[in-house]
């Protein structure tokens, strides 16, 4: 006796996998498209004139004051994230509860948001240099002035006091599980409490240390705005001048060739270091490190050294926001303008999340079902836009995009007689396109995250019963990984919101953002005007802040 089996059920479950191995592969494709443009552009040379003249006597002092603005904010960021660590890690204090949290909250601030609004506080005019000569009995900015913001040492100071959080998430969680029987061994050696920091914790913590630093130095290397406000030309801003002012693509994309450069230099720092850390502690069992309580005089000192940080890259700002918005509100109400870039925003934000949560689901579900070498290589490619500046990615989306509208729009003129114009320009898919480059890595990781944590025992039970890879994923991974995929939406909605290189280069024509109508309103000095748009931006961005203090507690 003989029994049958049908290959069919079979044949349409592998399918089903196949169909999400090749939708990881096309992502990844359209992920590595924008580099492959770049690269072909900037090898084939400039087609402009102004090229010699950008290499010759831009090039050299654009990459100095990069170098620069990289080496100061690199020191600073490292300098207070890793001593804000150390503090809520190795004591306890009145409001150490507080700080926890409140050290974070300057990733809700953006780069150019910050340098906006210091830009006018610390003005010649501005309410601190009138206060200063008040105090001083001097009458005007001629007999008196502070050093000017607009200068290499403020851009520094700005991103520094910005991006530190990187660095103390990482050397936090780091100092938090170094093993306490580490700390008992060199006190009782002898070894001050200073001495444990700087012979123990430090040398152990800097891998994170290390992945803290690069995260800052993409994050520089990726800013525009905040480094045009203190006249600050680095290699991002003379891409975008070379692009937009003197009309080299080209000569622009070699720019961004070089830019690629150093950013491989950061990621390959970043994986070294994320390939030592498992070596940081070798203690088994070990006990989280027990904080030294702090009284009286102490207490204080501890609590004002870790609220510096919160009060320049935070609260200051975002205390000059509101009282510029409410005097606006007063003065002028809500412009028309305003509320088309704010629904601009939200919209293109939105499509933008909806497509990178989708292309990330599938690239993780992909590395699930399959994880092979080619399949887990498609989802690191695919997360590679992520360390990509937005400037650079802008060039090399619109490069294949533009002669995809040129040969589509002489397609129509042959065959129905009428052009269309620049169909994924003007539409604004192209910026949707780069969203969704830049930010797959956000919603990939945390999806992947979601995904790990529901039992591969799931997907054999469902696919035992007769479900397709699809059903598995319908039935039972979306209900399963829902908070992963909320969290990961709202990481990559603030983003979008947030982005400024990018959306300024691919957004259609007379279409205004949050972030290009502040930048447009501070470039021409009309600073009460933006105040508007940077506090919303800055409210929205402290959500993902509020979600990681609330889900991680940094523990």
């Amino acid at each position: 006796m003989s029994i049958a089996f049908s290959s069919a059920p079979l044949q349409r479950r592998l399918t089903g996998t196949s169909v999400w191995a090749a939708v990881a592969f096309v992502t990844a494709a359209l992920a590595l498209l924008p580099l492959i443009a770049i690269a072909y552009a900037g090898l084939g040379g400039s087609t402009g004139l102004l090229w010699s003249h950008v290499a010759v006597h831009v090039m050299p002092q654009a990459a100095w004051n990069t170098a620069l603005l990289l080496l100061g904010t690199g020191l600073i960021a490292t300098a207070i994230g890793t001593g804000s660590a150390w503090l809520m890690s190795a004591y306890s204090f009145r409001g150490r509860g507080v700080l926890e949290w409140a050290l974070l909250l300057p990733l809700s601030v953006p780069t150019y948001i910050m340098a906006y609004a210091y830009l006018d506080v610390l003005s010649p005019l501005g309410p601190i240099q009138g206060m200063v000569r008040a105090f001083l009995g001097y009458s005007s900015p001629r007999e008196f002035r502070l050093p000017d913001i607009r200068s290499m040492w403020g851009a520094i100071l700005v991103f520094g006091f910005v991006l530190y959080p990187y660095v103390y998430l990482t050397t936090r969680a780091m100092f938090l599980t170094q093993a306490a029987n580490l700390v008992e061994v060199s006190r009782t050696l002898g070894v001050s409490r200073a001495g444990v920091f700087w012979r123990v914790a430090l040398p152990l913590a800097r891998p994170a240390i290390a992945i803290g630093i690069s995260l800052v130095l993409m994050e520089t290397l990726n800013d525009v705005g905040a480094a045009q406000f203190l006249g600050v030309r680095t290699m991002t801003a003379t891409i975008y001048t070379t692009w937009i002012v003197r009309t080299d693509l080209a000569g622009a994309a070699q720019l961004a060739l070089a830019m690629l450069a150093i950013v491989l230099a950061l990621i390959v720092l970043e994986r070294r270091a994320r390939r030592s850390r498992r070596f940081a502690a070798s203690a088994q069992r070990a006990r989280p490190m027990a904080p030294e309580v702090l009284r009286g005089w102490k207490s204080l000192v501890a609590f004002g050294l870790g609220t510096l940080p919160v009060l320049i890259g935070f609260v200051g700002p975002a205390a000059y926001l509101l009282v510029e918005a409410v005097e606006r509100i007063e003065f002028a109400g809500v412009s028309t303008a305003l509320v088309r870039a704010t629904a601009n925003t939200v919209l293109l934000s939105a499509v933008g999340t909806g497509v990178v949560l989708v292309l990330g689901f599938a690239v993780s579900y992909a590395a699930r079902l399959q994880p092979s070498r080619w399949v887990n290589g498609a989802a690191r490619v695919a997360a590679l836009g992520y360390a990509v500046p937005g400037t650079v990615l802008a060039i090399g989306i619109l490069i294949p995009v533009a002669a995809f509208d040129r040969s589509l729009d002489a397609l129509f003129k042959a065959w129905l007689g009428f052009p269309i114009g620049l169909l994924v320009l003007g539409s604004g898919a192209a910026l949707v396109y780069a969203y969704a480059a830049r930010f797959l890595a956000i919603s990939a990781g945390g999806i992947e995250a979601g995904l790990s944590r529901i039992p591969i025992s799931f997907d054999h039970a469902s696919r035992t019963l007769g479900e397709t890879a699809t059903g598995t994923l319908l039935r039972v991974h979306l209900p399963l990984s829902r908070t992963a995929i909320t969290a990961a939406g709202l990481l990559v909605f603030v983003d979008c919101m947030k982005e400024l290189p990018a959306t300024l280069l691919l957004r259609p024509l007379n279409v205004e953002t949050l972030a290009t109508l502040l930048y447009g309103e501070a470039a021409r000095g009309t600073y009460e005007e933006a105040s508007l748009s940077a506090l919303i931006i800055v409210a929205v961005g402290m959500l993902p802040v509020i979600l990681l203090a609330r889900t991680g507690r940094l523990r």
